[in-house]
């Protein structure tokens, strides 16, 4: 298993992982790890080959499925009406 050893940590940044680790009954090094766990976990994504490529037609598919799905009134103005308005000013 491989060691890190950080230097030139700031001092609030210290203590706020201190505050966290006691919160989490951890020590720092377990709390470190956790924490870099998650963010690795939560930045990397597939890779190319693995997300299945859709089509032009897939796609405008599922974004008209999708614009069935809302609401047909949402209670605003029409737009074009608000346009109008606006360059009569």
């Amino acid at each position: 298993m491989a060691t890190l050893y950080l230097e030139n940590v700031p001092d609030e940044l210290y203590e706020k992982l201190q505050q966290l680790a006691a919160a989490q009954n951890r020590s720092i090094d377990a709390q470190v790890l956790t924490l870099l766990e998650s963010a690795l976990k939560s930045e990397t994504k597939p890779l190319q080959e693995e997300t299945p490529k859709k089509s032009v037609q897939e796609i405008l598919a599922e974004i008209n499925r999708r614009r069935q799905s809302l609401p047909q009134d949402l209670g605003l103005p029409d737009s074009t009406i608000l346009l109008r308005e606006d360059r009569d000013r």
